[in-house]
């Protein structure tokens, strides 16, 4: 075991973009667990877009991150040592522990996880929120039926993968919005999607006319901006427009884009509506148990971006999210 514990905190408020200077890289000692607490060493690292809205001083669903405090995180940590009933050295355990090598936790918000049933990184992936976050915002928030039109934007992503083969195994028409022709290819040649849309090479509102031609049941939203937009011009009646991200506008130093063509919502009968994945707590377990069923029938391939490095690597991969050059759940897995 390492001497010391590495970490990576926030050192400052990021204005637009995140820098550099914006992270402290910080070692400390190795904690040894007190009564009812168990020690661990940090395998997996979840990177996700929502990390980016963490770093602002402002109201969410969650508190900012503190100047000076650990980088909020998922991973999945390794049990090393443990005073604690419910957690053995050997047991593998997913958490919100933070950017750093090791944890010292009581176990609040921990949960075991079977490594031989998917690797760690699966469940920070299609087993953790994302997962989580395509189902229920797709057949709660979304309202899904059999048979619909679907619209995913930011489809090659964490959740949006998931999201369109989740419509895919309802029996709908699915069509997923991303970047480049690979990613593209991606979709429709080894998720099924039926097509996709590269909002950088192709008009996005002449391309949702072509591939929805009677509109647009639910537009699953993960990007925001201009290519919400285009998608309000397409709904079909009582369309359902849900608000999962908006990856297009973390990053701006100015104001959020928001949408120009709102009233189509009016014209339509459709709603909007955001949601928190958090608020469906306490039916993780059943999403869980049927996204690991839509797995082992083959009707949902998992697509995980896996970077190997050190904890000092995490700024730098973060960027990967807001770049374009992740395909699928990206991950930090520690050497």
């Amino acid at each position: 075991m390492s001497v010391t514990n590495r970490q990576i905190r926030l050192a400052a408020r990021p204005v637009g973009e995140v820098k550099p200077e914006d992270w402290e890289h910080c070692s400390g000692p190795v904690d040894e667990p007190g009564p009812g607490l168990f020690a661990g060493r940090t395998r997996v690292i979840s990177l996700d877009p929502a990390m980016r809205g963490w770093l602002d001083d402002r109201p969410s669903y969650l508190p900012p991150v503190g100047v000076g405090e650990v980088m909020r995180a998922g991973s999945v940590i390794e049990v090393t040592a443990s005073n604690h009933p419910d957690f053995q050295p050997g047991d593998h355990v997913v958490g919100a522990f933070g950017v750093q090598e090791h944890v010292v936790s009581d176990g609040s918000g921990a949960m075991k996880i079977d490594t031989s049933l998917a690797p760690p990184s699966t469940y920070l992936g299609a087993l953790g929120m994302p997962g989580m976050t395509a189902y229920f915002g797709l057949l709660d928030v979304g309202a899904l039926k059999d048979g619909e039109t679907v619209v995913v934007s930011g489809a090659a992503g964490a959740v949006g993968t998931i999201a369109g083969q989740i419509a895919k195994a309802r029996g709908c028409r699915v069509v997923g919005i991303a970047g480049g022709p690979e990613k593209c290819a991606l979709l429709t040649d080894e998720l099924g999607f039926d097509a996709a849309i590269d909002y950088r090479a192709e008009d996005v509102r002449k391309a949702l006319r072509r591939h929805a031609p009677d509109g647009i049941d639910v537009y699953f939203d993960n990007v925001g901006g201009d290519v919400l937009d285009a998608a309000l011009t397409r709904l079909a009646m009582h369309a359902r427009v849900v608000i999962c991200g908006a990856i297009s506008q973390y990053n701006n130093a100015t104001p959020v884009k928001g949408p120009s063509n709102y009233l189509s919502l009016l014209v339509r009968r459709a709603r909007m509506e955001g949601f928190v994945v958090f608020d469906y707590a306490e039916r993780y377990a059943q999403a869980a148990q049927e996204i690991s069923a839509w797995i082992g029938a083959g009707r949902i391939k998992v697509k995980e971006h896996v970077v190997r490095g050190s904890v000092d690597d995490f700024p730098e991969t973060l960027q990967m999210l807001f770049r374009g050059q992740n395909v699928g759940k990206l991950v930090l897995e520690l050497a």
